[in-house]
C-alpha cells in the first residue's frame, strides 16, 4: 500500500514535490507591462508528488499535460515559480550545488540531440566524470569502458562520434552518461518513443536491469501506457499540468476511476482482435482546451460525459481510494466512496515494489 499520494510504505521518500507550479509568460514583457497584465501559460500546476527510494514512477498524458515541463523543473533544468522539490528531506535551492545536480540525471527523448555531435563519446563521458570527480583521474578511461559494457556496448565505441550510431545505441549512450556520474534518481522523459517498436523494448528492458543492479529510482515520463506497464510501480495521470489520478500499476489498469484514465486506457490497443471487438471505447468529445484558459473547476469538465455542475465551478481534491489509489473526482469521496452514497469498487492487491516486487 502507498501512504498518502507518495511513496510507498516501508519506503522512504528520496525526491518529493510540494505544491510545484511552472508558468511561462506568453507574448511580449513590454506590451504586459503597458497593460499592467501578463499572459501565463501554467504548464504545471500545484502538482505534489513523492517518489520512494527504489520506485519506479510513471507519469503519463496527452502531449501538452506538462509531463516533460514537470522533469525539467524536477531535474534543474526548468526554474519553478511556485512550490518546492526536495531530495532526501533537503529543499533543493534555485541554484543548486554540483553534488545536487550529480544525484539527480536526466535521459533525454531525442537521442539524436541530446548527445554533442562535436565530441567521441570516450570525450562526453570522460568529461563528466574529470568534473564531478567520479574517479581518479588515471581511472577515467577505464570508467568510460565499464559504462559502455554496462549499457550494452562495447568499449570501442570510445573513439567514435554520436553520428556513427544507430537511434537505440545514442540512447544506450544517453543512458551511460546520465549514469556516469552515480545518481540515485534518474528521470526517464520518453526515452523510446523517438525509437524503432523493436528497439523501444530492448532499452525498457535495459533500463528496469540497470535499477535493479544499481538500486536506481526511476521517473518515467510517457504517453504510451503499453511501455509503462513494464516498468512502472506506480502511474500518475497529467491533464492539463495537474495530477488527476495516481495509484499502483496494477490497480490503475484494473479499475480506472478518472474519466481521463479510463479514455486513456480505452485507447490501448489489444492484441487479441476478440477482446478488442468486444471492447467498450471510451471517447472524450472536443480538443483539449488551451492551458492559457483553462476551464474552472475541473479541467475535464468541458469533455467529460459524466460531469455535473459542481464539475463546472469547484476544483476537485486529489482524495484517497483504496489500495493506495488517489484520484481527483467530484464522482468519488474518499476511501472509495462515490459522492451520491454508493460504495465504489475497491481495486484489487497492488504489486509491491522494490525486492518484494521481483517475486510478485
Amino acid at each position: 500500500m502507498t501512504t498518502g499520494t507518495g511513496a510507498p510504505a516501508g519506503h522512504e521518500p528520496l525526491l518529493a514535490a510540494h505544491g510545484l507550479s511552472v508558468l511561462f509568460p506568453v507574448g511580449s514583457q513590454a506590451v504586459a507591462r503597458l497593460r499592467n497584465e501578463e499572459r501565463m501559460l501554467r504548464a504545471v500546476d500545484g502538482v505534489d508528488l513523492e517518489i520512494g527510494r527504489g520506485e519506479a514512477l510513471a507519469v503519463v498524458g496527452e502531449s501538452g499535460s506538462g509531463k516533460s515541463t514537470l522533469a525539467l523543473a524536477l531535474c534543474g533544468l526548468r526554474p519553478v515559480d511556485t512550490g518546492e522539490i526536495m531530495l532526501n528531506g533537503k529543499t533543493l535551492p534555485a541554484r543548486r550545488s554540483r553534488a545536487d545536480q550529480r544525484r539527480i540525471q536526466m535521459v533525454f527523448q531525442d537521442p539524436y540531440s541530446s548527445l554533442n555531435p562535436r565530441l567521441t563519446v570516450g570525450g562526453v563521458l570522460r568529461e563528466l566524470l574529470r568534473v564531478h570527480h567520479v574517479v581518479p583521474r588515471k581511472q577515467v578511461d577505464e570508467e568510460s569502458r565499464r559504462l559502455l559494457t554496462l549499457v550494452g556496448l562495447g568499449g570501442e565505441a570510445l573513439g567514435s562520434y554520436p553520428r556513427q550510431f544507430s537511434g537505440g545505441q545514442r540512447q544506450r549512450i544517453g543512458i551511460a552518461r546520465a549514469l556516469a556520474v552515480e545518481p540515485d534518481f534518474v528521470v526517464c522523459d520518453e526515452p523510446v518513443s523517438s525509437l524503432d517498436v523493436s528497439i523501444q523494448a530492448q532499452i525498457v528492458n535495459l533500463l528496469e536491469e540497470l535499477r535493479e543492479r544499481l538500486r536506481l529510482t526511476y521517473l518515467f515520463i510517457a504517453h504510451d501506457l503499453a511501455v509503462v506497464h513494464h516498468l512502472s510501480d506506480r502511474v500518475a495521470v497529467m491533464y492539463l499540468g495537474r495530477i488527476v489520478e495516481i495509484a499502483p500499476k496494477r490497480s490503475l489498469y484494473a479499475n480506472p476511476m478518472h474519466p481521463y484514465t479510463k479514455a486513456l486506457l480505452s485507447a490501448v490497443p489489444v492484441p487479441d482482435r476478440a477482446v478488442e471487438a468486444g471492447r467498450q471505447r471510451m471517447l472524450l468529445p472536443g480538443e483539449v482546451p488551451s492551458p492559457l484558459r483553462p476551464p474552472t473547476g475541473c479541467r475535464l469538465h468541458p469533455r467529460c460525459p459524466m460531469a455535473r455542475e459542481e464539475c463546472r465551478t469547484v476544483v476537485p481534491a486529489l482524495r484517497p481510494q483504496a489500495d493506495g489509489h488517489w484520484v481527483a473526482c467530484h464522482l468519488y469521496g474518499e476511501r472509495g466512496v462515490a459522492a451520491d452514497g454508493a460504495t465504489g469498487a475497491k481495486p484489487p492487491s497492488v504489486v509491491p515494489t522494490g525486492a518484494e516486487r521481483s517475486e510478485a
